[in-house]
């Protein structure tokens, strides 16, 4: 499993309450105004259960979330969902995706690829590689 590369999905939301970021790692998201929603929307513009994230398997090893308008019951939303500029039922969402889910209400999607390689960067200079024996003069020399 260490070898799959590791993915942060990020969802920033822009409401009438602000900016405010989400940390995508869970199968299913719900978005909308419902305070049961995983991810609430603070606005009187957008519906109740207005859309959904499904996390969804690449062949890779990693994820991609697909955002579909409406709760997961197939009822759609009142106003639907604008991405990137067009109106979709539903979408794989790429890095920079911009959602537009009522007036002044809006995600950015970020995909922040990372490989997993060590977290540690190898340091050329490390001293531990250097017994203190080694460095400058013994100090019982010459006793």
């Amino acid at each position: 499993m260490a070898s799959e590369p590791h993915q942060n999905h990020l969802l920033i939301i822009e409401d009438d309450k602000g900016r405010r970021e989400f940390t995508l790692d869970s199968p299913v998201y719900s978005i909308g105004r419902d305070p049961k929603c995983d991810i609430r929307l603070v606005s009187q513009f957008v519906s109740r259960r207005h859309a959904t994230l499904v996390q969804l398997p690449n062949e890779d090893g990693s994820y991609y979330y697909r955002i579909v308008d409406g709760n997961l019951k197939g009822k759609p939303s009142a106003n639907g969902l604008l991405i990137n500029g067009r109106k979709l039922q539903a979408h794989d969402l790429t890095d920079e995706d911009k959602i537009v889910f009522g007036p002044n209400v809006h995600a950015i999607y970020y995909l922040l690829k990372r490989d997993a390689i060590s977290t540690v960067p190898p340091d050329e200079y490390d001293i531990t590689l250097i017994s203190p024996g080694m460095v400058g003069e013994p100090e019982d020399q010459g006793r």
